[in-house]
């Protein structure tokens, strides 16, 4: 009994585990889509804006998950004040390797495309944003 018990606990935590990252690499994909559809690439452009792209996305990514690893199990409550001090100075180190990516991928991409077509992809990325906020309010409205 406990065999079982204990099968049908690993089974619905691996369909768990296993339906989040569908979810995301299904968010990603739909966002690819859009941002394709918005900038208009040509062939050599999208060769060349891709792999730039997503590169810059999984290092920004990489980001994000260390610095939420670091702050998550954190309690500010029990923290002293050099170490919310520390955290402070880690948290703006972090901001500014996004800036320093970000201006990075702005660089390389202006050697691949034309201006108007990176502030098109700012706006693509925004609007994509936006609507991912409203279909997750209009999926959480309703419970």
């Amino acid at each position: 009994m406990k065999t079982i018990h204990t099968l049908i606990l690993t089974l619905f935590i691996s369909t768990s585990i296993f339906a989040q990252k569908l979810d995301r690499e299904k968010i990603k994909a739909l966002k690819i889509a859009h941002i394709t559809e918005q900038l208009n690439l040509t062939e050599t452009e999208a060769q060349k804006f891709w792999p730039i792209y997503n590169a810059n996305e999984d290092a920004e990514s990489k980001l994000r998950e260390n610095s939420t690893n670091r702050r998550k199990d954190m309690n500010v409550e029990e923290l002293s004040e050099s170490e919310a001090k520390s955290l402070l100075l880690a948290m703006e180190k972090v901001e500014k390797q996004k800036v320093e990516l970000h201006s990075k991928m702005l660089n390389e991409l202006l050697e691949i495309l034309p201006a108007k077509k990176i502030i098109k992809m700012y706006q693509a990325e925004r609007s994509f944003r936006q609507k991912m906020f409203e279909e997750y309010k209009k999926r959480h409205s309703k419970q």
